[in-house]
């Protein structure tokens, strides 16, 4: 059976497949998608790199249709009516809505299984897993700071979904959004009655490019140190989660991974 066409209309999708040892399957992802550092993003015949269809909430979808897809990638709720359209026109589509750390990592397994690598999927969940159960080893016993994590600046925005559990993961305290919720919109005043010992700035569609002084130097009460990173460890449901989980708890508890990695040179 030949791979499968896969068009990726999901940055999170894209870079899900591409962990999957799959993007050679890919024959069409948004201009938003980031394959230009494997050398196997290209289609299932490996001569030409994946067709730009625009961006992940206008794609071109005369242009996916005419990429005579077997399966197109979709996440968030913000893609469903684009799913929705694409139904409509008579392509397959697999769309995926993680909320929380663990739908996260499930979806790892389904998107395997929509792109026809389905022992690749369970691979990629387990090891995710096994990431998470080292961290928690790390940070166990240890006192947990509060962290404000802070998707959008204007207005700010405290971020939801899996990010209160990926700063639980990482040993932190997160009150001011439930799991699964979606990012709103917060009071400086909550921020500052609640005290944090961080301030971790991920600005959706910014990268790390973000300088932290217009966030620090708010007009607000909070003194804590603030810390860019960069949106996609934090903002996307695909394996890099699993790095900026690692990262949240190297910042929150450096000293207890001095200690594991002075361990795994012995």
């Amino acid at each position: 059976m030949s791979a499968p066409r896969v068009v990726s209309l999901a940055p999170s999708a894209t870079a899900t497949v591409a962990a999957l040892g799959a993007a050679d399957r890919l024959v069409g992802v948004t201009a938003h998608c980031d394959l230009a550092d494997d050398p196997d993003a290209g289609p299932a015949n490996g001569e030409e790199p994946p067709t730009a269809v625009g961006g992940w909430l206008n794609p071109d979808l005369d242009r996916v249709a005419d990429l005579d897809p077997d399966v197109v990638l979709t996440s968030d709720g913000l893609q469903a009516d684009l799913a929705d359209d694409c139904r409509e026109r008579g392509l397959d589509v697999a769309h995926r809505e993680p909320s929380t750390l663990d739908e996260a990592l499930e979806g790892f397994a389904a998107r395997g299984a929509d792109v026809g690598r389905p022992d690749a999927g369970e691979r990629l969940a387990a090891d995710a897993r096994d990431r998470l159960d080292r961290i928690a080893d790390a940070v166990a016993d240890r006192p947990r700071p509060t962290v404000y994590c802070e998707e959008w600046s204007d207005p700010p925005m405290a971020a939801g979904n899996w990010v209160p559990d990926a700063v639980r993961a990482a040993g932190g305290r997160y009150p001011f959004v439930d799991p699964g919720e979606r990012s709103r919109e917060v009071d400086p005043a909550a921020v500052e009655r609640a005290d944090p010992d961080r301030v971790v700035v991920h600005v959706c569609g910014h990268g790390d490019r973000v300088d932290p002084a217009t966030v620090a130097e708010r007009d607000w009460a909070v003194d804590a140190p603030v810390t860019v990173i960069d949106d996609s460890l934090l903002n996307q449901p695909s394996p890099a989660l699993l790095d900026g989980v690692e990262r949240l708890a190297r910042l929150l508890h450096p000293d207890a991974f001095s200690v594991a990695d002075a361990d795994d040179r012995t």
